[in-house]
């Protein structure tokens, strides 16, 4: 009975790891033949999942991604694995080259959530403590993300955010949010420019996976009495170098 629980608990991991390594959602079917396993066994698994909140069912089709449960407890892993350490000596190496406020930032449920951060050492400086959750629209990491998603994924991500108008540079044009991560894209990085909040600007860029897929953000920021749009974008290569050293050690095949 042992035996059978301990098979039926790695089954399911091994569904969520296939998941974990597509770039869309799935349906069971879909995953029973990757994994070579018989459908109604795959069925029922994949329901106990989304009964127990690690997947989630999408329409049409009712295919299957990560659902909150699945994303928290991979943030928790990440989180207390050594590379955390390793993770903030980057950050603090950033934050001297960059000489403001750093940040590591991930996508969940409500906004994009900071998880680590180096403080600038300037008397003046914007305070969000980690924990804090922003919004995708108005953020330099949000639209970062946003532009890493496929096109239909972005398309309907941005149809269902809120697009509060935050200050007067807020895009709350879908239109126009739709055309400006269409260049984020392109360019790999993404500003704000005083759109989460007057008198602060950021620039940010991804931190991928080994298949190159939106894993986090690190980003930086500062008042616009210091820290100008320009100059942000002239730092924009030591955030790209950062952003590789954070993804070889978070993805080290030896880690």
């Amino acid at each position: 009975m042992a035996d059978d629980r301990i098979a039926t608990n790695l089954r399911m991991l091994l569904i969520m790891e296939t998941l974990g390594q597509t770039n869309s959602a799935c349906s069971p079917t879909e995953i029973a033949k990757a994994m070579g396993l018989p459908k109604q066994t795959v069925h029922r698994l994949c329901a106990t999942l989304v009964r127990e909140g690690f997947l989630v069912g999408e329409s049409p089709g009712k295919k299957l991604r990560p659902a909150r449960r699945s994303r928290e407890m991979a943030a928790g892993i990440m989180q207390n694995s050594r590379h955390h350490i390793a993770r903030h000596q980057i950050l603090l190496d950033l934050a001297r080259e960059v000489g403001e406020t750093v940040n590591y930032v991930m996508p969940e449920q409500d906004g994009m959530s900071y998880k680590d951060r180096v403080e600038t050492d300037w008397p003046f400086r914007v305070q969000l403590p980690i924990g804090s959750s922003v919004p995708f629209h108005c953020t330099a990491s949000g639209k970062c993300f946003l532009a890493s998603l496929p096109k239909r994924d972005r398309e309907k991500l941005v149809e269902a955010l809120p697009m509060e108008k935050l200050t007067d540079n807020t895009l709350a044009d879908r239109e126009a949010l739709l055309a400006e991560l269409k260049n984020i894209s392109r360019q790999g990085f993404a500003i704000d420019n005083e759109e989460f909040m007057d008198g602060m600007v950021a620039i940010a860029v991804p931190v991928p996976d080994q298949k190159g897929r939106f894993v986090a953000a690190i980003a930086f920021h500062g008042p616009t009495m210091r820290l100008t749009i320009d100059a942000a974008i002239e730092k924009k290569q030591v955030l790209f170098t950062a952003a590789a050293r954070l993804s070889k050690i978070i993805f080290d095949a030896d880690g």
